[in-house]
């Protein structure tokens, strides 16, 4: 399950209430939670990011959890410094985190296409997305330090893909955004567990939702076994 922080925190401390049960009723069910914040600041406040996401926040009275999901998304466009508290917080919680590298909306070309100097930004971004995957590495080839990568422009995932062969993909834009699942094959090239496909409108605003969630299912298993 991935909720969008935003449509909670915009309700204020009822909406964070909100949220909090609902990532524990996910987990009680046995779902994965991914937080989707896209977090990203100076190192220090990087930090607090953590403690609300992953961590707890120690105080005079004892500790105060945070929201305990097991992976989230983040900003990398501070750089690694930014980063790192982030790394280490999820190192420790035993969380994954999702890095922004190439993401779906349209003006993401304004920026993350953009030459810099050698290759396109994100490519740099990929670039230090591997290069933090060991510090997050599982007990298989794939890491908890991956990657979010659209699926509306599917002809950077190839190369994307080579530049993070241990990162796991969160690739959203199916549906709503265009994106077809269909081109999303070369995210897989590590197995079915190399990638996330996210589709939330494409779905809850289909006449029929399961049927529409099993349709994707059946590609997205046909596609990441070829």
């Amino acid at each position: 399950m991935k909720p969008q922080l935003a449509c909670f925190e915009r309700l204020g401390t009822p909406g964070w209430a909100a949220l909090s049960e609902t990532i524990a009723a996910a987990q009680s069910a046995g779902l994965l939670v991914i937080a989707d914040g896209k977090r990203g600041d100076v190192p220090v406040t990087a930090a607090a990011y953590a403690q609300a996401l992953v961590g707890e926040t120690p105080t005079p009275w004892g500790p105060v959890p945070g929201l305990g999901a097991d992976a989230f998304t983040a900003n990398p466009l501070l750089g690694r410094d930014a980063l790192e508290p982030l790394v280490e917080a999820a190192a420790a919680a035993g969380a994954g985190i999702f890095a922004l590298v190439r993401t779906s909306n349209p003006g993401a070309a304004d920026l993350m296409d953009l030459p810099a100097p050698e290759q396109p930004l994100h490519e740099r971004l990929a670039a230090l997305v591997d290069a933090l995957a060991p510090r997050l590495a599982g007990e298989g080839e794939l890491s908890g330090m991956g990657a979010v990568v659209g699926a509306t422009e599917p002809q950077h995932i190839a190369r994307l893909r080579e530049l993070m062969p241990r990162s796991i993909f969160l690739i959203p834009g199916v549906g709503a955004q265009g994106g077809k699942p269909e081109l999303l094959g070369p995210a897989f090239t590590a197995g079915p567990a190399a990638a996330l496909v996210a589709a939330s409108r494409g779905i809850s605003a289909a006449p029929d939702p399961a049927g529409a969630a099993e349709e994707l299912r059946e590609i997205v298993w046909k596609i990441s076994a070829g």
